[in-house]
């Protein structure tokens, strides 16, 4: 089946409830650690912050890593890094170093 064929304004707004709907399952899903969604996926909620800074930055929108990161998380970072986040095992580091190497 062809892919419809559709306006600009309607591919954006289909695109940002798409974007929305990944936060929002990104925001549930806090058993789901960052380093595992980079060992599996190669990017993870920082990522999607920086990328929706970069694109902000691009319209000439000043904001900052930490706002971008409140957006994407729904709360300021260290709040979920207090709240959700675990300490990655030997295994995970091990994996990210070897996937990422100089990140």
């Amino acid at each position: 089946m062809p892919v419809p064929e559709m306006d600009k304004a309607t591919q954006t707004e289909l695109e940002a409830a798409a974007f929305r709907r990944l936060v929002q399952h990104l925001r549930e899903r806090t058993d789901v650690q960052n380093i595992d969604m980079m060992n599996l996926a190669g990017f993870c909620r920082n990522c999607l912050s920086k990328w929706y800074r970069a694109a902000a930055e691009e319209k000439g929108i000043a904001l900052s890593d930490p706002d971008a990161r409140e957006i994407v998380y729904g709360m300021p970072y260290k709040e979920w890094q207090a709240l959700h986040q675990k300490e990655a095992t030997a295994e995970q580091k091990a994996k990210f170093a070897a996937a990422n190497p100089g990140h």
